[in-house]
């Protein structure tokens, strides 16, 4: 069964990882008003469950924010706490971690990368299962696994980016994860707000919405 929170997630999630604070924020900032309203960061950022609770906080009716690499049940219990409103990992979910996820309101966003995987975690319980890394199976694999399967809410990350993004779409996929395919790391780094407004105009030009 189709969760209906699904029907409000957004298309596109921002992936961020290894940065500070400050520079979440700004990225968050500039996100507002635009088309990208959903970020995750990372749990192996140092200090992700504190940086999501404070861009949370701030920015929580504008921008969802998740945690990324939940691999563990620990992780899954920090995110809960962060205030997080998914959980992504590049692995497939225990039960533990569909436990917690179910039992706090969280999205569970596991990843697979063979059709069997892909089964396995929504028929335990998973809301989107994350194809990774996306880009070394190629966008006609979506189509090809859900063609026996029926529709599948999956998500692509792994080597997407504003040139590859909307042939994802256009073969099946339903929501993308994207990292450095949207940003220029330096500008993050650097907290540039005119190279990451230009790069958030560039990419949202290149998406049917």
């Amino acid at each position: 069964m189709i969760n209906p929170n699904l029907t409000n997630f957004p298309k596109v999630t921002v992936i961020l990882r290894g940065y500070t604070y400050e520079q979440v924020r700004c990225v968050a900032k500039n996100m507002v008003g635009t088309k990208l309203r959903a970020m995750e960061v990372a749990m192996n950022t140092p200090g992700a469950s504190e940086i999501i609770k404070k861009v949370s906080k701030e920015f929580g009716d504008e921008i969802i924010v998740g945690a990324g690499t939940v691999t563990s049940s620990d992780r899954a219990h920090a995110a809960v706490e962060s205030g997080a409103k998914f959980v992504l990992s590049p692995i497939c979910f225990t039960e533990e971690i569909f436990k917690i996820c179910k039992a706090h309101g969280l999205l569970s966003v596991p990843a697979a990368f063979t059709p069997s995987e892909a089964w396995e975690m929504f028929e335990m319980g998973a809301d989107i299962v994350k194809i990774f890394p996306a880009s070394t199976l190629g966008p006609k694999y979506l189509k090809d696994i859900q063609a026996p399967l029926d529709y599948m809410p999956i998500m692509v990350v792994g080597g997407i980016n504003a040139s590859n993004c909307q042939e994802f779409f256009d073969n099946g996929a339903t929501y993308a994860g994207i990292g450095s395919g949207i940003f220029d790391p330096k500008d993050i780094v650097s907290k540039n707000e005119d190279g990451l407004k230009k790069s958030i105009s560039e990419f949202e030009k290149k998406i049917s919405w």
